[in-house]
């Protein structure tokens, strides 16, 4: 191909930018809170080469990670690719190598046995070493002061798993990085390794356990008491992939399942529960533990909720769904799953770092507006997201923030506040058409508890990127730790 293909994963938001950047000093609009200093690390997929196959999708794009970093008020900007195994290669090439999907049977044959990963999903920090991760291999560290590769991170050799989660999650009081990685040792299996590093960043436990079948295990979920993986019916299988086949395809009459162990314990103790036929989530808000029941909230959905995977599943079905509460009491002979729907469809959910596992009453996620109007050209659905909710789940009240027909919303970060009374800032990227197939964008600092007073301040942004899949903030005490190796930096 000589061309990007005329699809939704290349066109409006999606549309390929081929930009490094720099700049400095952005221009303001309103005032910054003297609290807010340090970096809102952001992932930023951008394909640096026109793709192999006409069904390429926007999941493939090689990584790109964005740092825009207050200090005293100002605002600085960088953006750059991830050089993975895979972006060296192609360079060297100077054209496409790998195929479909998650398919390496599909790839160039001159990368075979070359690491696919593009590492384009989660900026993490952890023991002062910033992160870009994929779930399909290794994360690669990045310099958090000039954004360049150092190389892939297996925890100096001592990790066995092929694969780290994109949504790995910190323990505030500890310090402790918990993660998973499902088709742990390869394409298809169902192994799924359980790590945790301590709070200096050596990994002191991996563990491997079977999943029900080899699952879409995007995300997972972390109380004070317990370790929880979802387990939704999106699955692989090897003969399809080698056949050329799609990674995934959701089973619509297969169950779903969570696995619940103690945290610190054996998956020896890992028990499966069955949940829902069909259902999927991509996003777990937060989870806890209260006395024998296990409580986790998500965005969840009937189906997949990804178009194309809907689309090779062979599937037509209308989406429903909404913010979700799955409630499994441990103390039950034979537990099962407790449906509570909290509140509408969305997706991107947040709650605070200081709250995660732990029992909360607020949290943050992104919808569509039905009053707003036609959502920009967004994402690999094709649509934005222009409506910002805190939900408040001691009252299960609701309170907005839209953002009319030319604006659309990415993930917000919540920033916490000095004083215990404030609830804190929320900071997102707004990404506006200024004409058709044109855009700007503005990083926005909302009030975190009264969201729908809009922006108090807005940070114009130099260039344009793709859409944000996730982002992170880190303030600047913690950045302060980075621990770098600027001798290894390609």
């Amino acid at each position: 191909m000589n061309a990007y293909p005329d699809t939704v994963h290349y066109q409006g938001l999606n549309r390929p930018r081929h930009i490094e950047a720099n700049a400095w000093d952005l221009e303001v609009e309103g005032a910054i809170p003297p609290e807010i200093d340090g970096a809102f690390f952001r992932a930023v997929p951008d394909p640096r080469w026109v793709p192999r196959r006409k069904d390429d999708v926007i999941l493939s794009a090689d990584g790109a990670i964005n740092k825009i970093e207050f200090r005293d008020g100002r605002v600085n900007y960088a953006l750059r690719y991830v050089r993975t195994a895979r972006f060296v290669a192609e360079e060297q090439a100077g054209r496409s190598l790998f195929g479909a999907y998650r398919n390496p049977y599909t790839n160039d044959p001159i990368v075979a046995g070359v690491d696919g990963t593009v590492a384009n999903t989660t900026p993490i920090w952890h023991a002062g070493r910033l992160f870009m991760t994929k779930e399909d291999g290794l994360p690669y560290q990045i310099d958090p002061d000039t954004l360049a590769t150092i190389g892939k991170w297996d925890f100096d050799g001592a990790l066995r798993s092929e694969t780290v989660t994109a949504h790995a999650r910190v323990d505030p009081a500890t310090g402790e990085l918990f993660f998973f990685g499902y088709e742990a040792d390869g394409l298809a299996s169902r192994k799924v390794a359980y790590g945790i590093a301590d709070a200096s960043g050596k990994l002191v436990r991996e563990q491997w356990f079977d999943a029900p079948y080899c699952a879409f295990m995007h995300d997972f979920a972390l109380t004070a008491e317990h370790a929880i993986f979802l387990a939704f019916p999106t699955t692989a299988d090897l003969d399809r992939l080698k056949a050329g086949g799609p990674h995934w395809i959701h089973e619509q009459d297969r169950e779903s399942w969570i696995g619940i162990m103690p945290r610190y314990g054996s998956v020896d103790e890992l028990r499966w529960v069955q949940g829902p036929v069909g259902v999927h989530a991509y996003h777990v808000m937060n989870a806890f533990t209260q006395g024998t029941q296990v409580v986790v909230d998500m965005c969840l959905a009937n189906t997949n909720l990804i178009p194309f995977i809907v689309e090779d599943s062979g599937l037509d079905i209308q989406l429903t769904g909404g913010l979700t509460r799955w409630t499994i009491d441990l103390a039950a002979a034979t537990p099962t799953v407790d449906e509570h729907v909290l509140g509408p469809f969305g997706e991107m959910p947040r709650a605070t770092e200081a709250d995660m596992g732990r029992a909360y009453r607020r949290g943050w996620y992104l919808s569509i507006d039905p009053e707003g109007g036609k959502p920009l050209h967004n994402g690999p659905a094709g649509l934005a997201f222009n409506l910002l909710l805190r939900v408040d789940l001691g009252n299960g009240t609701f309170e907005a923030m839209p953002l009319g027909q030319d604006r659309a919303i990415n993930e917000v970060v919540h920033i916490p506040a000095d004083d215990p009374t404030h609830g804190g800032w929320l900071m997102a990227m707004v990404d506006r058409e200024l004409i058709p197939d044109h855009y700007d964008q503005e990083i926005w600092i909302i009030e975190a508890d009264e969201v729908a007073k809009g922006p108090i301040a807005k940070v114009k942004m130099p260039v344009v990127t793709r859409e944000q899949v996730h982002g992170n903030w880190v303030p600047r005490a913690v950045l302060d730790t980075a621990v770098t190796r600027s001798e290894t930096v390609a």
